[in-house]
């Protein structure tokens, strides 16, 4: 059984060190455990710090791309390099690093394929009064969004098994975060909490540069990654209001009409007939999004199969002598 942690890094060579000696060396249930840094374009000596502390890989981005694609790039990564299971922590040691072998033991157990750390928002003494009602605020929203009990959605300090990893495309430019739990909350994976500890923050977060900005793109994921997933409800919603709003004016033009005033109202008409199409046109484009929904699901489950199958030829190549095993639908461990 084979855990990677893995860390995302941006200007980190600071803050690594810390980070990289607070990490566990050991876990039980776990045979080996390796470290996997994802430099996105720095501009200090952040690789050649990891390469110092003796990190097993490194990823390296010529540009900053950004956290969600850092987080992808590292997911790619540990399934190559075999990771049974991956943890995402922060450079910064935000999270406490011993707390992850309480993040992989609900997967070890087989009761989950995802496992978020919760930081406690509501008590948590690192954050401020406004930052806890904006966590709550927002995890509430995410709760809804992806119908799952999580209550800390933005934190990043989570596992994730390697079948849930397979499953797993983040598409976001922003952060991973929100959008990784809707997308698995639509694909029924287990997801489940347990509670971690912080540790104060070293520096401000370099994910935005303000509240408004975090507000609005935080939002702005949120609602494309469910748009994404459910685009027939999405798009019949606002076909409905829009043709309930068209219906308003029509109705007050036929008042009008009726009582032999209809002329000087037509205006009513052109704007509610205009409203209905439009709704109408809208309910149409849920119809076709939902479709080109349907179509990515199978591109989704053709790669699933996919990394299934390298999983098998490449166990196969290691141990020629051992037979295949049969598939599982979430295999903790790969055939021996």
């Amino acid at each position: 059984m084979k855990l990677i942690i893995q860390i995302p890094c941006f200007n980190e060579a600071a803050n690594l060190p810390e980070t990289l000696v607070a990490l566990p060396r050991q876990i039980d249930g776990i045979d080996s455990i390796e470290i996997l840094v994802i430099d996105d374009g720095s501009r200090d000596d952040t690789s050649a710090v990891a390469r110092r502390f003796g990190v097993h890989h490194i990823v390296r981005h010529r540009t900053n791309r950004g956290l969600a694609a850092a987080f992808q790039s590292g997911i790619n990564k540990a399934l190559a390099e075999g990771a049974d299971i991956i943890v995402n922590t922060d450079a910064d040691n935000q999270y406490e690093g011993q707390d992850i072998g309480k993040l992989v033991t609900p997967i070890l157990a087989g009761e989950a394929d995802i496992v978020v750390g919760d930081r406690g928002v509501k008590d948590n003494a690192h954050f401020g009064k406004f930052k806890r009602l904006l966590q709550r605020f927002g995890s509430a929203t995410v709760k809804r969004l992806s119908n799952t009990q999580i209550t800390d959605a933005v934190s990043g300090f989570r596992a994730i098994s390697r079948s849930a990893a397979q499953r797993i495309n983040i598409t976001s430019s922003f952060s991973y975060t929100t959008e990784m739990l809707i997308q698995a909350g639509r694909k029924r994976m287990a997801i489940v909490s347990v509670p971690i500890r912080t540790n104060g923050a070293v520096r401000p977060s370099r994910l935005f540069k303000s509240v408004p900005q975090f507000i609005a793109n935080t939002g702005a994921t949120m609602i494309r990654s469910y748009a994404m997933y459910n685009p027939l409800k999405v798009f019949v919603l606002a076909g409905s209001i829009a043709a309930v709003i068209g219906a308003a004016p029509i109705i007050r033009f036929l008042y009008f009409y009726t009582i032999g005033e209809g002329g000087g109202h037509i205006q009513s008409l052109v704007i509610g007939g205009s409203l209905i199409v439009l709704g109408v046109v809208a309910m149409m484009f849920g119809a076709v999004a939902d479709l080109v929904g349907r179509n990515r699901q199978l591109l989704e489950q053709t790669l699933e199969r996919l990394h299934k199958l390298e999983d098998k030829l490449k166990s196969t190549a290691e141990n020629p002598e051992v037979p295949t095993q049969p598939d599982s639908e979430a295999p903790l461990r790969r055939s021996a």
